[in-house]
C-alpha cells in the first residue's frame, strides 16, 4: 500500500485529441505514452508530474494515480483509507475535496465512498475538508479495487496565466497547440490567421517558436503537496529556452476590438515582439514577404449566427484568396460544419475524429502546401 517512486500518470485530453497528446508526450521524453479514451498514460515520479504540468501543450489535466487497494465494503474502504500513508503526499495545513466513482462494484455508493475516505485522511492526518478545496483527490472503485489519483494541476492547463481577454467563443490554448502540431507545424514556420479572434493560434505558435514553456506563468495544485520540492521546480521552470527569431506571427480580425484583445494577450505572453494583429477584412488578406509556412484559422460556425448563407459566402471567399495567394502554404481550418469546410473549396486530405468543443463537435480540415 505504500506510495511509489514511480506510479501512473493520466494526461487528460479533450476527447479526439489522444493520439497528439500521445506524440507530444513522446516527443518529450515521457514513457511509455499508451493512449486510452479521454487521454494518455505514462509512467514517473514527481518529477515527471512537474515537467507534464509545465511543459505539454496538449494536456488539459495531470493526474497522479498514487496507489490503491482491494476494497469489498464500506468498512473495508475506511479501514485501508486509514492506513494509507497520506502524511508522504497530503500536507495537514491544505484543504481537500475528494470526489469518488464507482462501477462494477459491491461498493456502490459514490457518495459514501467519498465521506468514509474524507475521515479517514482528516481523522488521521488532520486535513481539512472543504467542497470548495482547490486540491482534488479522486476515489475510482471499479471491479471492488479502489484507485486514489490527485489532480496536480488545479486549474484546467489551458489557462497559461496570460489571456485575460477573450472573445465568444474562444479556442482552448491546448486545442490550438494540438491542432498546431497536427498541422505539422514545429515552431520554424511562420503562422498566419485570417480570422484571429483573441490571437489564440498566433500566440501558441510564436510561444512554440520562442521555447517558451506553456506553464511558465501559473501556479499548479502539486506546489500544495507534501511531495513538492521548491528547490528542484525552481531549477525546472528556468528551463524555457526564449530564443532569439527572424520569424514572424500575424494575426488579422475584422473586429477592432479582438485585435485590440490579441494584441494585449500577446504582450502579456511575451511573444509581441515577433507577433502583429490587424484590423482587415479576409478579402484584402496577402502572404507575408519571407519563408512560406500556414495559415492557421478558426472561422465563425453556424451556432452563434442566424444566417448560413453568410457563413458560405465566408467561407468561399477564404478559399478563393488562400488557393490564388498562398501558393505553397499549408492550411489549417477548424469549423463544426463540413459543408462550410467544402465551400472553401481548397483540397483537403482525409479527416481525424471530431473533437469537442463549446457543446459541437468541431473538426481539423488540413491540406498539403497549396499548388
Amino acid at each position: 500500500m505504500e506510495p511509489q517512486d514511480t506510479f501512473e500518470i493520466f494526461l487528460a485530453t479533450l476527447p479526439g485529441l489522444e493520439p497528439m497528446l500521445a506524440e507530444e508526450a513522446r516527443d518529450a521524453g515521457f514513457a511509455p505514452a499508451r493512449t486510452v479514451p479521454g487521454g494518455v498514460v505514462i509512467k514517473g515520479g514527481w518529477p515527471e508530474v512537474w515537467r507534464a504540468n509545465l511543459t505539454l501543450r496538449g494536456a488539459s489535466q495531470v493526474l497522479a494515480r498514487i496507489g490503491g487497494f482491494h476494497a469489498a465494503h464500506l468498512a473495508q474502504l475506511d479501514k485501508r483509507a486509514r492506513k494509507f500513508p497520506w502524511g508522504q503526499i497530503l500536507r495537514p495545513d491544505v484543504p481537500l475535496r475528494v470526489e469518488a466513482t464507482t462501477r462494477k462494484s459491491k461498493i456502490y455508493h459514490a457518495g459514501a465512498a467519498a465521506q468514509r475516505v474524507e475521515r479517514a485522511i482528516s481523522e488521521e492526518l488532520g486535513v481539512p475538508i472543504a467542497k470548495e478545496a482547490e486540491l482534488r483527490l479522486m476515489v475510482r472503485i471499479e471491479d471492488d479495487y479502489c484507485t486514489f489519483s490527485i489532480d496536480t494541476s488545479g486549474d484546467g492547463l489551458h489557462k497559461r496565466g496570460f489571456k485575460t481577454a477573450m472573445g465568444k467563443a474562444p479556442l482552448r490554448e491546448t486545442m490550438a497547440a494540438m491542432f498546431l502540431r497536427r498541422c505539422g507545424y514545429d515552431g520554424t514556420q511562420p503562422v498566419v490567421d485570417p480570422m484571429c479572434g483573441s490571437g489564440t493560434f498566433v500566440i501558441e505558435a510564436a510561444e512554440i517558436a520562442m521555447g517558451l514553456l506553456p506553464g511558465r506563468g501559473r501556479s499548479f495544485a502539486f506546489e500544495r503537496l507534501a511531495s513538492f520540492d521548491g528547490d528542484a521546480w525552481d531549477t525546472m521552470r528556468r528551463q524555457g529556452k526564449d530564443k532569439a527569431l527572424d520569424l514572424r506571427f500575424r494575426g488579422f480580425d475584422r473586429d477592432q476590438g479582438a485585435v485590440r484583445m490579441a494584441t494585449a494577450n500577446a504582450d502579456r505572453a511575451g511573444v509581441d515582439a515577433i507577433c502583429a494583429f490587424a484590423c482587415q477584412p479576409v478579402a484584402e488578406l496577402q502572404p507575408p514577404e519571407g519563408a512560406k509556412g500556414l495559415v492557421m484559422v478558426n472561422p465563425p460556425y453556424g451556432a452563434r449566427i442566424g444566417n448560413k448563407k453568410l457563413l458560405f459566402g465566408l467561407y468561399g471567399a477564404l478559399g478563393k484568396v488562400l488557393a490564388e495567394r498562398f501558393s505553397g502554404w499549408r492550411v489549417g481550418l477548424v469549423t463544426s460544419d463540413g459543408g462550410l469546410a467544402k465551400a472553401t473549396g481548397l483540397p483537403f486530405l482525409a479527416q481525424d475524429a471530431p473533437v469537442a468543443h463549446g457543446g459541437l463537435k468541431v473538426r481539423l480540415y488540413r491540406t498539403d502546401p497549396l499548388p
